[in-house]
């Protein structure tokens, strides 16, 4: 059975093109998980559109933070910017394309909210 990562990745993937991220590009690399069990996912975007990889480097910003955190970004009982600003999540590179793109996840609760 797929974890919520693996969903909303999968998911996010499947979107093609974010009408609200129309003027965003660059790529962001999640590190998700601790220890051997992280899991990396590269989020591509090109004004707008996505592309989902599980390329092993790379990404103008390169998310850290473990999977605990990461769900409860995924069903809406955190935000990627609280969890930023309380060291939570660690981001190196541009973390301005994180911010940028929060709204990603903010979209995704309904779907891991499903998960029961």
């Amino acid at each position: 059975m797929p974890t919520a990562t693996e969903t909303f990745f999968t998911e996010l993937g499947k979107r093609g093109h974010e009408p609200l991220l129309r003027r965003v590009t660059g790529s962001i690399r999640f590190d998700i998980g601790s220890g051997r069990s992280v899991q990396r996912w590269v989020v591509d975007i090109d004004h707008g559109d996505i592309t989902v990889s599980r390329r092993g480097r790379g990404g103008d910003c390169a998310v850290q933070t473990d999977t605990e955190t990461f769900d409860r970004i995924l069903e809406g009982h955190d935000s990627t910017m609280a969890a930023y600003l309380r060291g939570a999540i660690g981001a190196e590179g541009d973390p301005e394309l994180l911010m940028l793109t929060q709204r990603l996840f903010s979209e995704s609760a309904p779907v891991a909210a499903g998960r029961g």
